[in-house]
């Protein structure tokens, strides 16, 4: 199933959070952990539109991985699998490696 956003909505596949403390502690999957702050974007919206009918395209495109905030997205689930979508407003950053690849 494809899932098309609408607006500047963004869909994101989170990332799973580390398993591991920094101290080596291995989690249980009954632990209790944090919501997830980041994500892998799938999907991006046509846009935000103004009040006079022009789109503002958005800055982020599918394949970015994103910071967001972490009570900002909806958490859906389609199928089998975990996404969320977000207005771009709760995206926070673009991740990269390198400045060249943002």
């Amino acid at each position: 199933m494809n899932i098309k956003p609408l607006s500047d909505h963004v869909l994101i596949e989170a990332i799973a959070q580390e398993e591991k403390t920094k101290s080596g502690i291995l989690l249980p999957d009954t632990a209790e952990k944090e919501k997830p702050e980041q994500g892998k974007v799938i999907a991006v919206g046509s846009g935000k539109k103004t009040s006079s009918g022009n789109i503002i395209p958005l800055e982020v495109k599918a394949g970015d991985t994103v910071l967001f905030t972490k009570y900002g997205p909806n958490e859906i689930k389609v199928g089998d699998k975990e996404y969320l979508i977000a207005k771009e407003e709760d995206i926070l950053a673009i991740l990269g490696e390198t400045q060249e690849e943002l």
